[in-house]
């Protein structure tokens, strides 16, 4: 479980990093937006991920 936590917080690093070099080489704003939800889609599942291993290690 705990390299699923770490694979989900990769992804959302990468992804934001990736929208931050499109915004500054002044990329398109449609790919921003794009980035924008997968970063938050991504973090929504690393929070899943966290809250499922705190409630089945109690």
């Amino acid at each position: 479980m705990n390299w699923m936590i770490a694979l989900a917080m990769g992804a959302v690093f990468v992804v934001l990093l990736l929208g931050l070099f499109n915004m500054m080489k002044g990329g398109s704003a449609n790919r921003s937006q794009y980035l924008m939800r997968w970063r938050v889609g991504l973090q929504f599942a690393a929070i899943i991920l966290v809250v499922l291993l705190v409630w089945l290690r109690r």
